[in-house]
């Protein structure tokens, strides 16, 4: 079999031929032998209307052999030249020859790289003998002297032996890919070049994203969230005399936008489960993915482009969205949306409430209310249109969907939770507390006092209870409970509780506060955290009060007589008696000092017991907040501190001097801005354990 039939037969064994390519084999072994017998004419080559075409005689080692008209329809077809050629003319000679040594050094080209992959695989395979023909890989020769009396035939039955003797049906189908060269085009496919793109450099590949500025409007400030992705420009309109808090992304081209959308859909069909484990970076695997379908399905984009993509892939599946560069943003505390095609309005630390230029569609906020949802854990439907829970970075969010409730449509609102807790040296520095009275709760707290913070929506409970909560001995036993999480201690022996929701819709499987906190009481706890008390779970709270368990919780009132009466009416109903288990209340409230809001302890009070006569609670200011001096001054003796000197077998001096020495512990962190959560409580807990060591190593002297 000749180098130019074997190709032949290469050529034209489709994927559908392969269950017969023995009996094709054999076949074409047939008609060689058929044309071995038959004498070839060596009349010149005619043309389709019986011209002579001369001057095509070959020379010996030049030019190609001499075909008959049936040969050289043969030789044009295998190449697929259209049905319908143009005749050759006696006048075309030199064109027709052309044409037929061009197509026929094109066949023969083609045919190369098969037979070589053919050679090449009956070598692997293990196979002694060659075809008949030599053909030379660079480096080395594949036909052997030794076996080049090995006959076709021969070949052919050793392959067919080799693929039927206990071969698998995978080897058999690479051995035939390999014979009709669809396994060369595997390899192509295999081996693509992988485009590598750089780390970005705005100094080198230009400014990611750009302020187009707002008609109108004057730049007060700009900051980074997401360097060198996103920032923030706060914005300012005289005649409206409103602030406009104005997000800026990496803008995108029309083909940047085209890119995105493919790259979308095609992730898609990329990302499955089986990628993931608990072990996966996920911002990782996006990464590769989203390079492997650029490279795959796309093609070469410039740095700066595929940063931009990358950058809203990564925001989109593994963060917030639209919100995302707001979520980064560490002076917003409350982010809401009250329904489509309005601004998302946020709670700004310098700013307070302030519009964005952040607006969804009808459509768009109903697929991101369900996304946070699901995000959250939580499943949210038209049925169960409303929704409470906890992000994945902590904060809390209420949402609604649909119009059935909110008449503008579906709806989010979002408390911020900051990754660092807030510490008492937080809270002295932003003028919430001063160091007295933090000292002073500390001796409070460290000899088992309870307390009750009180306030309005939004004026630093919870934030000043988590505070507080790092003067905890370290080694006593703390169980916290909450409807959503957001305490963090330090502490080793903490139990964290949480209510859970039903899962069905008769209720079954809930978990509420009142079971938690009877649970609770089975654990024996030295201090117990409860996030707010606001239904029939406060009379078992205080019932622990009452049993000496220490309790730390939040409620709903501006002042104590407020506090006191929601505790005595309905659907609290805790008895008169049992409040006076109560030891402190501290109001909180938000307010406003010299035209800005700020958040400060309006008062520290202590409950004493009913007075016999009236029957109402007596109680005793302690510190109070002086709005005119923004200071808190001390307004009466401390009855819980006696009583801690007298268990303690302090003197007054002795007591004076421990008040004094936590001050300057305090105001020490402060001066030398240890804010840090972890450093804070290091410091805290070691001078529960060793204070004057910890007073000698701060350079703190009576």
């Amino acid at each position: 079999m000749t180098e130019s039939e074997n190709n032949d037969l290469n050529i034209n064994l489709h994927d559908e031929d392969r269950k017969n390519f023995y009996g094709l084999l054999k076949k074409k072994q047939t008609e060689k032998e058929n044309e071995q017998r038959s004498q070839v004419a060596t009349e010149p080559i005619t043309t389709s209307v019986g011209d002579s075409v001369d001057g095509a005689k070959k020379s010996p080692g030049q030019g190609p052999e001499k075909l008959d008209k049936d040969d050289t329809e043969k030789v044009v077809s295998d190449i697929d030249s259209p049905a319908a050629e143009t005749p050759v003319s006696v006048n075309d000679e030199p064109e027709a020859l052309k044409s037929i040594f061009k197509k026929t050094a094109m066949f023969e080209a083609a045919q190369q790289e098969t037979t070589t992959a053919t050679e090449s695989f009956i070598k692997d395979i293990g196979l002694k003998g060659t075809l008949s023909h030599s053909t030379e890989v660079p480096g080395e020769s594949i036909v052997s002297p030794s076996s080049s009396s090995k006959s076709e035939e021969d070949i052919i039955n050793e392959f067919n032996a080799l693929l039927n003797k206990g071969t698998s049906t995978e080897q058999k189908e690479t051995a035939i890919d390999a014979q009709t060269g669809i396994s060369k085009v595997k390899d192509k496919k295999k081996i693509k070049k992988t485009i590598e793109f750089e780390p970005y450099n705005p100094d080198k590949h230009g400014p990611m994203s750009v302020f187009p500025g707002v008609a109108g409007y004057e730049e007060i400030e700009r900051y980074w969230v997401i360097e060198p992705y996103s920032f923030i420009v706060i914005l300012y309109n005289e005649q409206t005399n409103n602030y406009l808090y104005y997000v800026v992304e990496p803008s995108l081209t029309v083909f940047e936008k085209e890119l995105l959308e493919e790259v979308y859909e095609r992730l898609q069909d990329v990302l499955v489960l089986e990628d993931l484990d608990t072990k996966t970076d996920k911002k990782e695997l996006l990464k590769l993915k989203t390079t492997e379908v650029i490279n795959d399905y796309i093609g070469k984009i410039d740095t700066k482009s595929y940063h931009k993509i990358l950058y809203y892939i990564q925001r989109d599946y593994l963060e917030f969205g639209k919100i995302n560069a707001i979520m980064h943003d560490n002076f917003i505390e409350d982010i809401s949306n009250n329904g489509f095609d309005t601004p998302v309005f946020l709670y700004h630390k310098n700013y307070e409430n302030i519009m964005t230029n952040i607006t969804f569609s009808e459509k768009q906020l109903d697929s991101f209310v369900i996304k946070l949802a699901q995000r959250c854990g939580k499943h949210i439907s038209i049925a169960e249109p409303m929704v409470d829970a906890t992000m994945p970075d902590g904060s809390r969010i209420q949402m609604t969907l649909g119009k059935e409730i909110t008449t503008r449509g579906s709806t989010f609102t979002i408390r911020k939770f900051k990754d660092i807790p807030i510490t008492p040296i937080d809270l002295i520095a932003w003028n919430t507390f001063s160091s007295e009275t933090m000292a002073y709760m500390w001796i409070c707290i460290e000899n088992n006092k309870s307390l009750i913070f009180s306030g309005g929506t939004a004026s630093g409970k919870t934030s000043s209870l988590n505070a507080v909560a790092l003067f905890i001995p370290p080694k006593a036993k703390v169980i916290s409970l909450e409807d959503t999480r957001e305490l963090k201690l330090p502490h080793q022996n903490w139990i964290p509780g949480l209510t859970r929701d039903s899962f069905t819709a008769d209720g079954k499987g809930a978990i509420e506060m009142f079971a938690l906190l009877k649970a609770a009481l089975r654990q024996r706890p030295e201090y117990l955290l409860v996030g707010e008390v606001r239904g029939k779970e406060a009379l078992t709270l205080f019932q622990a009060m009452s049993t000496g368990h220490t309790t730390f919780s939040t409620m709903h009132a501006d002042s104590v007589e407020s506090a006191i009466h929601r505790l005595e009416n309905p659907p609290i109903s805790v008895p008169r008696t049992m409040i006076t288990a109560l030891n402190i209340i501290s109001i909180q409230s938000q307010t406003y000092l010299r035209n800005k809001r700020v958040r400060r302890n309006m008062k520290l009070v202590e409950i004493h017991d009913i007075d016999p006569n009236t029957r109402n609670i007596r109680t005793n200011d302690i510190y109070v907040w002086n709005s005119g001096t923004d200071r808190f001054d001390r307004v009466g003796e401390s009855r819980m501190l006696a009583e801690i000197a007298q268990r303690r077998a302090w003197s007054r001096k002795d007591l004076s001097t421990e008040v004094l020495r936590r001050q300057r512990v305090l105001e020490y962190m402060v001066k030398n801005n240890i804010r840090d959560f972890k450093q804070v409580s290091a410091i805290i807990q070691a001078y529960s354990v060793r204070p004057d060591r910890v007073l000698e190593k701060l350079g703190i002297r009576d």
